[in-house]
């Protein structure tokens, strides 16, 4: 019979400090655990994305992932109940001379349960037919005492004369109808642990901007995104759904996989407020970064500026300028026939070069 190999990890007094500890078997992350007088030893890496349980807190008899919350049972490995079978290796352990041991040659079989993968997460394919435009308005507002949007107005206009006169299929997802929570950091924790499709959308089925996922990953070719301006910048709301695309730009950072493909983004951007060019450039530094294309003059817009604070009046002007609604339907049109030639002449481009961008390994060349 073969020898038990075992590794001392320690003075207890070390394990004893705190009621969870990360150590290593060699490179093998371990996640070693203290509570009611009795120590637990499992392996330090999550089922789910990888996560460092060693870094993670304990919930009774569970060490719960700092990433995303999975939990397992600190001593035999098993998931929480209900998900017994996701399991990862648990470990011998003795105490020995007030030090404590870890036998590295037999832990118990990691196992992952089969979890079928998100409906956002399948390949992704166009389907044929005529160009689709999705409309995305970032305005604000109680869906049940709806009041008069600018720019979901001009939005309205926009998608309207793709449909009618372009003869595009279109879709309008308004912000303010969806709910959807902020995004909760979990790139700040590790750029591996934002995840595509985002952690919130595959661990909470209620979390509804799955619909702007959807639509801009999978379904529009060109993409129309409505904004007020406020306090001399984009609305809460647009910025809270950017905070939680930051999963598709991730995708580029961390795995090389360009989600976005030959696809147009364009921005119309009204307000009582000025800054419409300090706006506009946030929003196209964004979209870029996800992967857009834009079309000559990318966006539209209106400000009555910083002396005119009369929003009636504002909002008169747009509802009786033909200028603003013609502007309107020539960005749709510059964005529909970009999308058409993109779609028939542009590679199908799934890398970037990673050169100048972020997180790429630097290679030095030397002579």
């Amino acid at each position: 019979m073969a020898q038990a190999n075992w590794l001392d990890l320690g003075p207890l007094e070390e394990f004893q400090k705190t009621e969870i500890t990360e150590a290593a078997i060699g490179r093998t992350k371990i996640a070693i655990s203290w509570r009611s007088g009795t120590f637990g030893v499992v392996s330090g890496t999550c089922n789910h994305a990888g996560g460092p349980l060693g870094k993670g807190r304990l919930d009774g008899d569970y060490v719960v992932c700092p990433w995303h919350n999975w939990k397992f049972h600190r001593c035999t490995g098993a998931g929480e109940p209900g998900f017994e079978d996701d399991r990862v290796p648990a470990y011998e352990l003795r105490v020995e001379k007030g030090r404590l041991l870890v036998r590295t040659d037999n832990p118990t079989a990691r196992h992952k349960k089969p979890h079928p993968p998100h409906p956002l997460a399948r390949r992704i394919e166009r389907r044929p037919g005529v160009t689709r435009v999705a409309g995305i308005s970032t305005t604000n507002m109680d869906e049940a005492n709806p009041r008069y949007s600018t720019s979901d107005f001009l939005l309205g206009v926009a998608l309207d004369h793709a449909r009618e006169a372009l003869g595009c299929e279109t879709k309008l997802i308004r912000l303010s109808a969806l709910k959807f929570r902020n995004c909760e950091g979990y790139y700040s924790k590790s750029a591996n642990a934002c995840t595509w499709p985002c952690s919130i959308t595959q661990m909470d089925a209620a979390d509804e901007l799955t619909e702007v996922y959807e639509a801009l990953v999978h379904w529009a070719d060109v993409v129309l995104v409505s904004t007020p301006i406020r306090w001399g910048v984009a609305s809460a709301l647009y910025f809270k759904m950017a905070e939680r695309l930051n999963c598709i730009q991730n995708q580029i950072t961390i795995r090389d996989n360009v989600l976005i493909r030959r696809k147009v983004a364009a921005f119309l951007i009204t307000g009582g407020q000025d800054n419409v060019q300090g706006v506009a450039g946030e929003m196209l530094c964004f979209f870029s970064e996800l992967g857009f294309h834009f079309p000559q003059f990318p966006y539209i817009a209106h400000s009555r500026g910083w002396s005119a604070e009369d929003m009636e009046r504002n909002v008169e002007h747009v509802m009786n300028s033909g200028e603003l609604r013609e502007g309107a339907r020539q960005l749709a049109a510059r964005a529909v026939e970009l999308s058409k030639n993109l779609l028939a002449t542009a590679p199908m481009v799934e890398h970037t070069p990673r050169g100048g961008r972020k997180a790429f390994r630097l290679e030095i060349e030397r002579e």
